[in-house]
């Protein structure tokens, strides 16, 4: 199986499965000289992890990971970086009913006629599992960018099915479950009663998570083929149950007038965003914005009709631990992603332009 790795200079490979003995990730082209130790990793994955409430699936997992090399002295040495996670809780009996059917939804009917064989367990390589490796290989990218350009990252719920979830602050997305940027306990009290009338009912919901990196220098990106934004689009929809993306206004453009959606220039800087800090493919130094819209979770108890190998009509309903709706856990993994677009992006740039000065000055 081909596709497994992601980016150009900062290069992660994933391995592992969803109920197999552990995943992981290697990570190519990190440069030297960083001091990186499992604890500037594991805050992220804490952020990703199961069972941290009741609202997402309940397997246990405490996510420890290892790095097995690339690290001498607690400092990076230019080689491959191996990150491993351990599986400790897999239930692999829950899906003893689905090895000859396909889920709605999910891959098992794509995997098995594109590979003639799939791993039944939890989704095996195709599960939500397998993003815990790609979030420790976005800690990485984060350090490096913030030590190096002071890049920071952030990212929060906008909408959980069709409860909009209105921004106030960053500061509040460690507060709740949801990673929802607001205060507003009735707002809070709404989505947690949502919540639990899915979970009693065996269904599932969508989400909309939106994603800030801040401090992104200009110059960043290609014009033709090697877009930034072109290779944020194409990273967001790498993660599970990502069906859509928007940079900036995204399809809010549509509506726009030209002499409302083009982002005009002061002397002061850029009037507004609705580029999302990329404009010819090029970062403008602004924040870089990204929307993400998330499918509703495929495995649900509820029964749903379905054919098995043979093409005969059955009766699907999936019995293990899953995430009434996977965008609550996000968040992190949207961080992630942009970060490691990012880091291989200003990879590129230093190799193709260095310190490049232009008589123009940089806009904030």
């Amino acid at each position: 199986m081909s596709g497994n790795s992601f980016g150009k200079l900062f290069s992660v490979t994933t391995f592992g499965e969803s109920h197999g003995p552990a995943i992981g990730c290697v990570i190519d082209g990190c440069p030297p000289g960083m001091a990186l130790s499992e604890a500037d990793i594991q805050p992220e994955l804490d952020r990703r992890k199961p069972g941290t409430s009741r609202h997402v699936t309940q397997r246990q997992e405490a996510d420890r990971v290892q790095i097995l090399s690339g690290v001498y002295q607690g400092v990076t040495t230019g080689t491959p970086i191996a990150l491993l996670i351990q599986n400790e809780d897999q239930r692999s009996k829950d899906y003893g009913n689905i090895t000859e059917t396909f889920r709605p939804g999910h891959a098992d009917y794509t995997y098995w006629h594109k590979y003639g064989v799939r791993d039944p367990r939890g989704g095996g390589r195709s599960s939500a599992r397998l993003t815990a490796p790609v979030v420790g290989a976005g800690a990485v990218a984060r350090k490096w960018l913030r030590e190096t350009y002071g890049t920071e990252f952030f990212g929060c719920m906008r909408q959980l099915g069709d409860i909009d979830v209105p921004f106030q602050s960053f500061e509040h997305v460690h507060a709740n479950p949801f990673f929802a940027a607001s205060a507003d306990a009735d707002l809070l009290a709404r989505m947690e009663a949502a919540m639990d009338e899915l979970r009693r009912a065996g269904d599932s919901i969508g989400a909309r998570i939106d994603v800030v990196a801040r401090g992104v220098p200009v110059g960043w990106g290609q014009p033709i083929y090697d877009k930034l934004d072109a290779d944020i689009a194409y990273a967001m929809m790498g993660i599970n149950a990502v069906k859509g993306v928007e940079i900036g206004a995204g399809f809010a453009s549509v509506a726009q007038k030209g002499s409302e959606h083009g982002d005009e220039l002061t002397p002061d800087g850029f009037v507004g965003n609705n580029a999302g800090g990329v404009l010819g493919g090029i970062s403008t130094g602004q924040d870089i914005t990204v929307s993400i819209a998330i499918k509703p979770t495929s495995s649900i108890r509820t029964p749903r009709r379905s054919i098995d190998k043979d093409g005969n009509p059955v009766m699907v309903e999936t019995f293990g631990r899953h995430d009434p709706c996977v965008g609550i856990r996000a968040t992190p993994i949207a961080e992630a992603m942009l970060a490691l677009v990012l880091i291989d992006h200003a990879l590129m740039h230093r190799a193709q332009c260095g310190d490049v000065k232009v008589g123009t000055p940089k806009l904030g």
